[in-house]
């Protein structure tokens, strides 16, 4: 099976509560999730959709990436940099992609 169908038929198969899509109404999230390993598999899908890798942002650019999801681009951004998907120097003047 090539890969893409390999990658639609476990989508197809992944309950839609467990998918990333399910944390999303009408394209904004509708709340961060409490338990970890959720919030972990939301992050990993902002830091992928949102934002290049070897590309550097500004605080500004980063928060108005998050904001286009959810009000609480600070909380959001914390938690992507505690995650290690988004690093900063120690003046945090830019950000870029992690892991």
């Amino acid at each position: 099976m090539p890969a893409e169908q390999e990658t639609l038929a476990s989508l197809s198969q992944t309950p839609r509560t467990h998918r990333v899509e399910a944390l999303f109404s009408h394209g904004r999230l509708a709340a961060i999730p409490r338990k970890e390993a959720r919030r972990e598999q939301l992050l990993v899908h902002l830091a992928d959709t949102l934002f290049e890798r070897e590309r550097s942002y500004s605080e500004r650019e980063v928060n108005e990436a998050l904001l286009t999801v959810h009000e609480d681009c600070s909380a959001l951004r914390r938690y992507l940099v505690v995650a290690g998907l988004l690093v900063r120097p120690r003046d945090g003047s830019s950000y870029r992609r992690g892991r």
